[in-house]
């Protein structure tokens, strides 16, 4: 009997000691969460009952050189429902029906969905914002917003780019330079009980958003929209299917302007131009044999990948993203090429009888009469294709290619514009005395645009590289400077001297020679012409071109003209040439 009873006093100790162990753990942990851990339950206790919407950062705008605001925002907003606030379902239904122009359907949808918080509709305009808000509904949400705004619309489209459904850049500057302009999105968060429902009394907290850098470009408006006049006045005049300008700084790589007419319209930038319906209306024509009748305006009738299509074509940069033969203009690389290897002088001699045979091939000069007996510069200036195909041979293949890579040609410019394009080029061994003529003067490869304006502005301006470029900086909303651009610098690839030489014969061509359309009075203007037929030869069309540059001893300003397919005469010293020359007449007055 007596051991049943310590039994059962050694077992109730044993329990009390357990329950009172237990109790001991329990109250370290509870004071343990309590002191070291109650920041961090409290915050998830927080977020339990608090609801999060965005707040969109302001874009930073994209200004000229002159401070001029070519990408802007504007207030928009963004109306959402949160179901579990909802009081008066059909009445909400109504209402944003009725002030959004949506259908039933789409509105029910969205307010029926059982969901944290659903997006109506974006881009709302701020005075319908303002409407729906005054009606003071409960669970609708009426959020300020920004929407990207192009205050010039087509102007320099092709350059700037425009922003997605979330503000983000998807083309040319605005997505090169995203990083730099989207800014940082800041945060509503505002309390809810356990079923979801706002609790007016606690308030809302705010995480303000930090907005974009503004980013200061190179281009001049001003130059940007006499470009852009000029550029459509000669696609009407000679039916041609494209015109590109392209003006810049040859001493340090700053474009003053770009321009690929057609363009298209920045604000509305996923409708296709009338210049991409009529693509499509000839293309449908072609396809078939029959002259289908297609409204110009029937834009639904496309179909969806078709239209993607066309709208990739629309918005595509001939300046930067296509390559093709540049024909007469690039004898100014075998020009400089030669000079600095010592092959030719100005006065070395040759003679022209309207055609040169390489390998067994006659290559004819554009004058069939040819040109008798003339000087390099003569040459030059009549842009005499046996004369650079003679250069080209006292080269050789080896020593051209050399100088090919040392000019930079094989490689993309690094133009701060996504998309480049590369030179398309034949390959060392596969190069024979036929290839090597054609290159001599401008035919069989292809480059940009882009690539012939820079390299030639590297070749005029003293013999240094550069690098072609908007950007110029980021300036935060006080003003300062956050970031500024300095594109690396590429080395020498030319001597000063033979620079010099280079721009007195091209400054002979514009006075004297083939490029007599580009002169201006009262400057002195470098330049070349050039004509090249677009592939597959043999149709009858042809690409003009005029390269001019000023001051001739000194250059400031580079400009390059590019007629696609122009109707008539065709021939780049008649009909691209006096677009440079009224260029300049504007605007060297303007930068000199």
């Amino acid at each position: 009997m007596e051991k049943s009873k310590t039994y059962h006093r050694k077992k109730i100790v044993t329990v009390f000691l357990a329950c009172l162990l237990l109790f001991v753990v329990l109250t370290v942990r509870v004071t343990y969460l309590m002191v070291f851990e109650s920041e961090h339950y409290t915050q998830l206790a927080t977020e339990l009952h608090q609801r999060e919407r965005k707040i969109k950062a302001k874009r930073g705008r994209i200004l000229d050189a002159t401070g001029t605001v070519l990408a802007d925002n504007r207030t928009v907003c963004t109306v959402s429902v949160i179901h579990s606030q909802i009081k008066e379902p059909e009445r909400v239904i109504a209402v944003l029906c009725k002030e959004l122009g949506l259908s039933e359907e789409t509105v029910r949808k969205r307010v029926e969905k059982v969901s944290a918080i659903e997006k109506v509709k974006s881009n709302v305009d701020k005075q319908v914002g303002d409407a729906i808000r005054a009606y003071k509904l409960d669970g609708v949400k009426v959020d300020e917003d920004f929407k990207r705004f192009y205050p010039y619309g087509e102007l320099a489209s092709k350059v700037l780019g425009f922003t997605g459904a979330d503000n983000q850049g998807i083309l040319a500057l605005e997505s090169y330079y995203e990083e730099y302009l989207r800014g940082e999105p800041g945060t509503i968060l505002e309390m809810t009980d356990a079923r979801g429902v706002e609790l007016v009394e606690a308030g809302e907290d705010r995480i303000e958003p930090v907005n974009g850098d503004d980013l200061v470009i190179s281009m001049d408006v001003n130059i940007q929209q006499y470009a852009t006049q000029l550029a459509r006045q000669v696609m009407k005049a000679k039916e041609a299917q494209s015109v590109s300008i392209l003006v810049m700084r040859p001493d340090n790589g700053e474009i003053l302007a770009m321009v690929d007419v057609p363009e298209y319209n920045l604000n509305d930038p996923f409708t296709l131009s009338d210049a991409m319906l009529e693509t499509y209306r000839e293309q449908e024509t072609k396809g078939d044999g029959e002259n289908k009748e297609i409204p110009a305006t029937d834009r639904e009738a496309i179909p969806e990948e078709k239209k993607q299509e066309l709208l990739n074509r629309m918005w595509r940069n001939a300046c930067i993203n296509d390559t093709y033969e540049p024909g007469s203009a690039f004898k100014i690389i075998t020009a400089s090429a030669a000079l600095e290897e010592g092959v030719v002088t100005e006065e070395d001699t040759f003679s022209c009888p309207g055609f040169i045979v390489v390998d067994d091939r006659k290559i004819r000069c554009a004058k069939v009469q040819g040109h008798g007996s003339q000087n390099f510069v003569q040459g030059t200036m009549n842009s005499c294709n046996p004369v650079f195909i003679t250069v080209g041979q006292r080269l050789g293949v080896d020593r051209y290619c050399d100088y090919f890579e040392q000019f930079g040609l094989k490689k993309k410019t690094g133009i701060d514009l996504p998309g480049e394009a590369g030179t398309i080029m034949h390959k060392r061994e596969d190069m024979g005395p036929v290839e090597l003529a054609t290159v001599s003067f401008g035919q069989s490869f292809q480059i940009t645009p882009i690539q012939l304006a820079a390299t030639v502005s590297s070749l005029i301006n003293g013999g240094h590289r550069i690098t072609p470029h908007f950007g110029v900086k980021t300036v935060n909303g006080a003003g300062e400077d956050t970031h500024v651009f300095t594109p690396k610098k590429k080395g020498d690839i030319l001597s000063e001297d033979t620079s010099r030489r280079l721009r007195e014969i091209l400054f002979q061509v514009v006075e004297n020679g083939g490029g007599k359309n580009g002169r201006v009075e009262g400057y002195r203007v470098g330049g070349k012409t050039a004509t090249s037929e677009t592939l597959p030869r043999g149709t009858g069309k042809y690409i003009s071109s005029f390269l001019g540059f000023a001051p001739a001893d000194d250059p400031k300003v580079l400009a390059l003209c590019i007629i696609r397919v122009p109707k008539g005469i065709y021939y780049g010293g008649q009909i691209a040439a006096p677009v440079v020359r009224q260029l300049f007449e504007n605007i060297l007055p303007y930068l000199l």
